[in-house]
């Protein structure tokens, strides 16, 4: 009794001094459906093979629009991403993505483009999005995630942050059939 006693209080101890010094860092919240890295968290480990199945040709609806997303299979610890956001049969914007591997994790990034391919971000910036972790059937980036259901249907929820400060949530549904025509 006495050695699990003393056990426990130096477990109790660690686990206090870790939470207190920083070491023990857990994701927070953002919004509905995604998660932020905590103040000083690293990346969970994940390598480019876990996000495979994404390669393709993805078309679906979110932001009052046809989505569509199209991705290469992974080559050199990279993917390659293109989207585009059509309403009212013009394009709204498009991005140039990458997905790839980096410090023992993952990271997403992208550019907008408008539809005369003006770049949104500063030449040398990006958004980014890193990975956080993988759980009950979703896979969670920094502000983004994933939610497969099938190997043909994906929801993807993004947090975006207005100029306001205030951080809303879009979804984005999509399916592997794409229709030809397109809207």
């Amino acid at each position: 009794d006495a050695r699990i006693l003393a056990r426990m209080k130096t477990l109790i101890g660690f686990v206090l001094s870790a939470a207190l010094t920083g070491i023990v860092q857990a994701e927070e919240k953002l919004t509905a459906n995604t998660l932020t890295l905590a103040a000083g968290q690293k990346s969970a480990p994940a390598r480019i093979e876990d996000m495979a199945w994404y390669a393709g040709q993805w078309c679906g609806s979110g932001l009052g629009g046809t989505n569509e997303e199209i991705w290469s299979t992974p080559r050199a610890g990279v993917m390659m991403g293109m989207y585009r956001l059509v309403k009212d049969g013009k394009p709204v914007f498009y991005e140039l993505l990458t997905m790839l591997e980096e410090k023992g994790s993952l990271v997403i990034r992208l550019k907008h483009f408008h539809p005369d391919l003006k770049g949104w971000e500063e030449r040398d910036e990006s958004e980014e999005f890193a990975f956080v972790a993988r759980r009950g059937g979703r896979i969670y980036f920094d502000g983004m995630t994933f939610e497969p259901s099938g190997p043909d249907a994906v929801t993807v929820y993004l947090a975006i942050e207005h100029k306001d400060g205030k951080v809303t949530e879009e979804s984005f549904r999509y399916t592997r059939q794409c229709s030809a025509a397109g809207s």
